[in-house]
């Protein structure tokens, strides 16, 4: 019989204009939630602005990489995702 494997997402930072500084404010989520597509999942905040990021696919969070308050750069990996 064939092992069923599952398919995985990098939650990463997206491209938030010209900035360089990005701060993580907040997780909604925790490792082993479950999420749907479009609910948000961090909240990141630019000297400009505040940006909540949702998730692209319905799935489950695996495993945060980054903590609340810490700074991130553009593209940056922050969590992985396994996809439903």
């Amino acid at each position: 019989m064939a092992e069923i494997t599952k398919k995985t997402l990098e939650l990463r930072t997206p491209d938030l204009g010209d900035t360089d500084k990005i701060e993580l404010l907040k997780w909604f989520v925790q490792a082993g939630d479950i999420v749907k597509e479009g609910e948000e999942l961090v909240e990141l905040v630019t000297d400009k602005a505040s940006f909540p990021v949702e998730a692209p696919v319905d799935g489950k969070i695996i495993e945060l990489y980054e903590k609340a308050g810490a700074t991130v750069s553009k593209d940056q990996v922050l969590g992985l995702m396994e996809i439903s």
